[in-house]
């Protein structure tokens, strides 16, 4: 995979910590905007990043690039996922996709036209730990109570309070918690039990923005809640409870470090089954696997997962 990077931000400085650790991916270009293109200069030295452009039109245009990584603030994912795939380029959008579920099905029509590949990077579901909980909720079923808390005191919430509001925070842009933290606890949700009979979005509003909440998701046999909050501290544990034990996370859901299970009677066992130290290694592998070796049908689920979810997080965010 020939990978563009669109975007200079906190997320790309993070995964370019790791993409040497991916199988057959090569950095092939970079684009920021001229006002961060020093901070593209570091990048392209640091991690030897081929080529540096300060539009994204070029990057769109350079025939060396296959693949674009979206990873800019929430509200320009469709028009940027939206030029890549105009553009030919297979496209790997950053989480929370795009704000609609027609703006998701737009971008799946132009791929599938054009034979190419949309994907949502979204850590949590291609991880081990995950496939372990995903191995053993029938251990612990029937399933009734499901709680999951993703809460991190925001590096940007102080500055947020005095009145800078950066993309994170800024209704204009997306922001916000469910968007930012509660996406991931949504895609957990979804992808274990599908979509619920009933959305219910409670969250704490500051000017303007939520800067934390309690999503309720009612089942027919089971309720889930979902807190995200950026304005806390919490040392983040979640459960997914049934009649014959529980299974625990330990600690944030996007990276889900260490699992526990526990069966009624017996002593909880916890492990860590994560191939890698970092979160995005696994989804990009995976990503690169799909892309390169060009498995459409993989595509699909995962999108139709993606639409899923994100039918649920915008029923959600008209409540906030």
């Amino acid at each position: 995979m020939k990978l563009g990077i669109i975007g200079s931000g906190k997320i790309v400085h993070d995964f370019l910590t790791i993409a040497d650790q991916i199988p057959d991916l090569e950095l092939t270009a970079l684009a920021t905007t001229k006002r961060s293109h020093q901070i593209g200069l570091d990048l392209q030295k640091k991690y030897q990043i081929t080529k540096l452009y300060d539009n994204n039109a070029d990057l769109f245009n350079d025939p060396d690039v296959d693949t674009v990584y979206v990873a800019v603030p929430n509200s320009l994912h469709f028009s940027i996922s939206k030029e890549a795939l105009e553009a030919g380029k297979n496209v790997i959008c950053e989480k929370p996709f795009v704000a609609t579920v027609d703006e998701a099905r737009e971008l799946k029509a132009i791929a599938d036209q054009k034979k190419l590949i949309i994907i949502e990077a979204i850590t949590n579901i291609y991880l081990e730990n995950f496939k372990f909980i995903e191995e053993n909720l029938d251990k612990i079923a029937p399933i009734h109570v499901v709680n999951l808390n993703y809460t991190q005191y925001s590096s940007r919430y102080d500055a947020f309070l005095a009145g800078d509001i950066q993309p994170a925070f800024d209704p204009k842009k997306d922001g916000g918690a469910l968007m930012d933290l509660g996406i991931y606890n949504l895609h957990i949700i979804i992808k274990l039990f599908g979509k619920p009979e009933s959305i219910n979005y409670f969250p704490t509003m500051q000017k303007n923005i939520d800067t934390s909440g309690i999503l309720h998701l009612s089942y027919s046999d089971k309720q889930a809640s979902s807190i995200a909050a950026k304005d806390s501290f919490s040392p983040n544990i979640s459960t997914i409870e049934g009649e014959k034990g529980a299974l625990i996370i330990y600690g944030h859901p996007n990276e889900i470090p260490k699992v526990g299970m526990q069966l009624k009677g017996q002593e909880v066992k916890v492990i860590n089954n994560n191939k890698y130290s970092h979160r995005m290694v696994a989804e990009f592998i995976e990503f690169t696997k799909t892309i390169d070796q060009h498995k459409f049908k993989e595509a699909d689920h995962a999108f139709v997962h993606s639409l899923n979810t994100l039918s649920v997080l915008q029923e959600a965010k008209s409540q906030r």
